[in-house]
């Protein structure tokens, strides 16, 4: 049981208490009891070193790890201690971080379809030498897709609704399937929907 919770997901916030990566809960107790990180309650943002976190008694229901004399809680969420910087990496150009960027849509006529019926378009068509990149590539339902055919969007007399460009990094929009309840504080819709700025 213990070898499994230890590979549960923490979120890792840095000084400000911005999300800048996830981290297993193994990696998180050994950066607690060396003083690197302090845990966090999601319940009133409360900080613990090792020694206070270690001697929380768990209740029934929650994740732990046993050692010979303890139960020991496992963090969801903790905040560095000496690191400041949200690492600038490069986002994946894939079609699942394309999704996220538009917003699941068109960014011709606005609408919100079912992820079936959108496809990738180039606003410089691959016919005219469109490449496939961040700055040339959206989201587009089946019938602007269509209408638009094989011509940029100013040939086929429609209008984007913004300039597509790169996604500023974060670990979280490359892995958001390892969000948990207790995170929603920190990454909230709007941290997912909103325009990322250069």
């Amino acid at each position: 049981m213990s070898s499994v919770v230890l590979t549960r997901p923490t979120l890792v916030l840095n000084k400000a208490w911005q999300p800048v990566h996830v981290a297993t809960a193994a990696r998180c107790l050994v950066m607690l009891w060396n003083g690197t990180v302090k845990v966090v309650d999601p319940q009133d943002f409360q900080t613990y070193c090792w020694e206070d976190w270690s001697n929380i008694p768990a209740q029934d229901g929650d994740d732990v790890v046993r050692t010979v004399d303890r139960e020991i809680l496992l963090p969801e969420i903790v905040v560095l201690q000496n690191y400041s910087k949200v690492p600038r990496q490069t986002v994946t150009f894939s079609r699942r971080n394309l999704f996220r960027r538009d917003g699941f849509r068109c960014q011709y006529c606005g609408q919100k379809p079912q992820s079936s019926e959108l496809t990738i378009d180039h606003v410089i068509p691959r016919s005219q030498q469109g490449e496939s990149s961040w700055e040339n590539c959206v989201l587009a339902c089946v019938k602007c897709n269509t209408k638009k055919g094989g011509r940029t969007p100013k040939q086929a007399g429609m209008k984007l609704l913004k300039k597509p460009k790169r996604p500023r990094w974060t670990h979280l929009f490359e892995v958001p399937q390892h969000c948990i309840s207790s995170w929603a504080h920190f990454i909230s819709d709007a941290y997912w929907d909103v325009e990322l700025q250069k």
